[in-house]
């Protein structure tokens, strides 16, 4: 017996290791290394590290893994921008039973999505299980913002306003509850393909705000909604009252509601209903802020959707 014989082909393996490291030249070693950038007095590192969930499983309904890498990267990254850190690298693990054309595609999408958070992919693992069933991804971020400089909701006060960016959709929650309508023929992938949108990364966006506009406090939005997500950003004694007529939810949210017969509530807490990010700034900044949310280059759409008290 040997090795390729059991299930792991260490050619196979050894070939897209050099595939890697034309998409990530710093890969290839036992560890990745990054200076600390100059500039910083008091650096802190952020680090975050999260999965793309079930929503792989429409990966294989749709025989396209070209966007799930940029989903791992989001899902990662929004996570650690909250406290105000700029993105500086980012690991992944990708479990499969053979390494095939559809790894490539997940570590091409990876790479794309460090390219729009302007950070390098700086090492990984892709382990070959022969008897696993399905791929299985997870990602590890980090980020660095100058101590007196991280945003940790502190600052909030009643009276401050919260400013609601748009999703691409659903990035990446709830699709328990999909594929759970799609194993029921409630809905079908084919009438449906937006379910595959890639999660939206608002690091370039966040990078440049706050640089010109005091952020108090920031949310991204993920498992569990607005409701369980933006009081994650609230000093003890507030709250905010969200108005959820005041943006334009998503056609898609109406149709997945509608086929699973889903009540409002339970909507709310599985779905971002189209908000993938939002933010806590004081009541006079809110007009510049959205000014630079939505006009070039970022071109994203924002709503004041609700305030603390």
């Amino acid at each position: 017996m040997d090795y390729k014989t059991s299930g792991v082909d260490i050619e196979k393996g050894r070939a897209f290791v050099e595939h890697l490291k034309v998409l990530a030249p710093k890969i290839g070693g036992f560890n990745g290394m990054m200076d600390i950038p100059s500039g910083y007095e008091n650096p802190v590192l952020v680090s975050g590290a999260d999965g793309v969930g079930t929503k792989i499983n429409i990966c294989r309904i749709a025989f396209d893994y070209t966007t799930i890498g940029q989903d791992l990267v989001a899902m990662c990254v929004n996570d650690v921008i909250c406290s105000g850190a700029k993105p500086l690298y980012f690991l992944d693990y990708i479990s499969t039973k053979s390494i095939n054309s559809s790894v490539n595609e997940i570590v091409c999408g990876i790479s794309k999505g460090c390219e729009i958070a302007q950070m390098d992919l700086l090492g990984g693992e892709t382990a070959e299980h022969y008897r696993a069933t399905d791929y299985d991804l997870a990602g590890f971020c980090t980020g660095i913002v100058e101590k007196n400089q991280i945003v940790d909701g502190s600052n909030i006060q009643a009276g401050d306003v919260v400013i609601g960016i748009e999703s691409s959709g659903l990035h990446s929650n709830g699709y328990t509850l999909i594929n759970d309508m799609l194993s029921r023929h409630k809905i079908f992938y084919k009438e449906l393909p937006e379910l595959l949108t890639p999660t939206t990364i608002y690091s370039p966006l966040i990078q440049y705000l706050l640089d010109e506009v005091p952020i108090l406090g920031m949310a991204h939005i993920t498992g569990g909604g607005i409701p369980e997500n933006l009081p994650r950003c609230l000093p003890d004694g507030l709250t905010v009252t969200v108005d959820y007529n005041s943006w334009d939810k998503p056609e898609i949210f109406d149709i997945i509601q509608t086929a699973g017969e889903i009540s409002e509530e339970e909507m709310k807490n599985v779905f971002n209903l189209g908000i993938g990010f939002c933010l806590v700034v004081p009541k006079e900044v809110v007009t510049v802020t959205q000014s630079i949310i939505n006009d070039t280059p970022f071109g994203m759409k924002s709503w004041v959707i609700g305030e603390v008290s």
